[in-house]
This record gives structure tokens, sequence and C-alpha cells, in this order.
């Protein structure tokens, strides 16, 4: 079965399993998350509007968009995710629309829970964003060597080296690998085993791009 879920990232630690061996795990959070919107994608796809974590303040286009859904706290975070054609069929009862999963209906306003799309051993990906380095040198950055460490070197340790050419082309070529701002980007890490899913929270085999109290995006992994 496919799901989708938002969540945070909590700690990570370690534990055993069942052969004894040792794993890193991920404990996400994924309370609350509820269904804000249903909405009919492109070639019949489903796309789920979620919202989840309570904000102090949320704008007014939002906070109607959550009081329609009948969901009186202001979420946080909020997200449109796709359901793969077949997995989900949408349904309208009492002039709201929701999802058809198997057996499991899931209307606007419904709290989503893991357990519901999650079982153990399960493949999913999870998005995040990575931990933000500032501005970081070219070993740090992009791994470079740097310079030789004798024969007279000084200060050339950590130096990128050459980054252009002469008369042609005369400049340095655009995405050049130098220095700059790292960390803060998109991350996606696929193949992430699911250990255990509860009804507020998820654990994972295996490390997630962020740091703690990072928003996520979980989904099924076909």
């Amino acid at each position: 079965m496919s799901g989708v879920i938002l969540g945070a990232k909590l700690d990570q630690s370690q534990q055993f399993d069942e052969q004894g061996r040792r794993i890193v795990v991920t404990h996400i959070t994924t309370s609350p998350c509820y269904i804000i919107r249903v909405k009919q994608g492109k070639n019949n796809n489903v796309i789920l509007k979620l919202g989840f974590g309570l904000s102090k303040s949320t704008k007014k286009p939002q906070l109607g968009e959550m009081q329609k859904a009948g969901i009186k706290a202001p979420l946080h975070f909020l997200k449109e995710m796709l359901f793969p054609i077949g997995d989900a069929q949408i349904i309208e009862e009492d002039k709201k629309r929701g999802i058809a999963v198997g057996e499991q209906k899931l209307m606007e306003g419904d709290e989503l829970k893991p357990n519901i799309f999650f079982k153990k051993d399960d493949v999913v990906s999870v998005i995040g964003i990575s931990k933000g380095k500032g501005f970081q040198g070219g070993v740090k950055r992009h791994g470079f060597a740097g310079g030789p460490k004798t024969h007279g070197q000084s200060d050339r340790h950590r130096a990128p080296g050459s980054i252009g050419q002469t008369t042609t082309p005369g400049r340095v070529l655009k995405g050049k690998r130098m220095a700059g701002r790292m960390g803060g980007d998109i991350i996606t890490t696929k193949g992430l085993i699911v250990v255990e899913a509860s009804e507020t929270a998820l654990i994972v085999k295996g490390l997630v791009p962020g740091a703690k109290r990072g928003f996520l995006q979980i989904r099924s992994q076909q």
C-alpha cells in the first residue's frame, strides 16, 4: 500500500534487530498531521494537501482553508503530496472530499496516522532540508585535496588552485566548483526501512537529512 505523511525529526539512536545486529535508527514524530484538502491531479493522480505541527500564527488564506476542512488548530508545515495512479480513489461524503485506500476511508479534516499507511519492513523515502553549514571552502564543500604540505608550501594547504584558463575563454566558467554557501538543500534519502510504526511516530532504519525538529516528507517507495 502506498502512503504519504508529514513529520519532524526527533533524534537518531541505535538499537538491535531480531538477529542481534546493531542498527542506526531515526525517530520521526508525525503528530499532529491532518488532511486539509483532496484534489484531482493530472493523469488521474490524487493530491493530498497535508498540514503538520502547531503554529502560533497562520496567514488568513491558509487558516480559512483549515477551518473549511474542520481543523481548529492552526498548522505550521503545509505540503501537497502525490498519490500514484490507482493507489487511492477520491470519494465524497457530507459535502467533503476524501480518499479510499483499500478498505480505509480518510476525509478532509481527519488526522493522518502513520500506522494507517506504513508497517514494519516497508521501504520509504524521506525528503528534508540538510543542515546549513554557512560559507565553506573548497576542501570542506567539494572534497578538494588541497595543495602539497611540503617543499616550501606554507599558505596553500587548503587553496583551490587554478580556477580558469588564459586568453581563451578568458573567464571563469559558470558552475565552477569553488568556495561558497554549503548546506540548506532539499535532500531525498531513499531505501529506508520502517522499523516501527505507531499512531504518532515512525522509526526508520538509517539516517534522514536535516537537524532535530526539522520538517520531513515521508512517502512509500515502490
